[in-house]
């Protein structure tokens, strides 16, 4: 196992520090973040030269690549060109977006685990019964939905909400628009209070995705793992039914679920621009998007090597989560 983890360890490095090459090479050919500066009133042919010797423009693209690399591996990530003014670092304007998508990301994906296993083996111990189709209807209509829909639904649920709130004498809960706030003061209480009307909403939206496609993987994977040869066996020698679920069916059937959800966060955590973007969260997707726009090569290339290194990362605990839940799976 040990000499597996460092085998793909290795490839994974490999395989983002290509992926960086071919980025950053599309990056440079896709423009000059300098155009829009030079603009600006003012803006002499002196100073753009002064910056575009300062961003490394004037060298061939290999030379850039590896400046940016090297500087990259030292914690460099280079300079913003939106953020010029305010000398914006790059690591720094990732990072603070990072945070914000994080805790977004991983509130929604753990609730949407827990609850769509918990359906999805309740629909499978039980399949074709009353619950089973309210919640295979259910998972169906929510994964038909964009999530942009879903967010809007759900905002809009939490604005009437917060007006029933007002008409019953109570301050508004449920924050529908703005970033989350850095820290929460006053008693445990009013903490958790402040905390859940923050991030209920745009966790929910989240979430409500994620539950659609666990709980219908939980489902189909349950019922085949049923009529596998060790489940008849075991049923052949008098274990219960809560035993063989418990032992020898939910666990060999996670690997469906292991598989989707170690997919599902790496780009969840790096694709939940839209529902930032309904909550006006200034995170990841919000990030990204500014700058495409302001073509601001440097801030890209930040963000396209946190979500390359986070994919990469939960691909491997996938991997590894194989060989935990399935005995007969030998990794080579």
């Amino acid at each position: 196992m040990v000499r597996y983890l460092v085998r793909r360890l290795l490839l994974s490095v490999g395989t983002l520090v290509v992926s960086s090459f071919i980025s950053f090479c599309v990056v440079a050919a896709s423009g000059n973040p300098l155009a829009e500066l030079r603009m600006r009133p003012g803006a002499s042919q002196q100073q753009m030269d002064v910056l575009a010797h300062e961003f490394g423009l004037d060298d061939p693209v290999l030379v850039r690549y590896w400046n940016w690399l090297v500087g990259f591996m030292q914690g460099d990530w280079g300079r913003s060109v939106a953020l010029i003014e305010a000398r914006g670092d790059v690591f720094t304007a990732v990072i603070d977006a990072m945070s914000i998508t994080v805790r977004l990301v991983v509130g929604a994906e753990i609730l949407a685990l827990l609850i769509g296993v918990v359906v999805g083996v309740l629909a499978a111990v039980k399949p074709y019964s009353i619950f089973d189709y309210i919640a295979t209807g259910t998972a169906y209509v929510l994964f038909s939905m964009p999530v942009v829909c879903v967010a809007v639904v759900v905002k809009n649920f939490g604005v009437r909400f917060n007006d029933f709130l007002e008409v019953v004498g109570i301050d508004r809960w449920l924050s529908t628009a703005g970033a989350p706030s850095a820290g929460f003061t006053g008693s445990f209480g009013e903490v958790v209070f402040k905390y859940t009307g923050t991030f209920l909403l745009p966790t929910l939206s989240l979430a409500l995705i994620g539950f659609a496609a666990y709980s219908r993987f939980q489902r189909s994977s349950m019922l085949e793992v049923m009529n596998d040869d060790h489940v008849r066996t075991a049923r052949a020698k008098g274990l219960s039914q809560s035993r063989v679920i418990v032992r020898h069916v939910f666990r060999n059937s996670l690997i469906p679920v292991t598989t989707a959800f170690s997919l599902d966060f790496g780009t969840v955590l790096t694709g939940a621009f839209l529902v930032e973007t309904v909550f006006g969260w200034p995170g990841m997707g919000s990030l990204l998007i500014k700058s495409i726009r302001q073509y601001d090569p440097h801030m890209l290339m930040g963000w396209l090597m946190v979500a390359g290194a986070v994919i990469l990362l939960f691909n491997l605990m996938a991997d590894v989560f194989y060989g935990v839940l399935d005995p007969r799976i030998r990794i080579s």
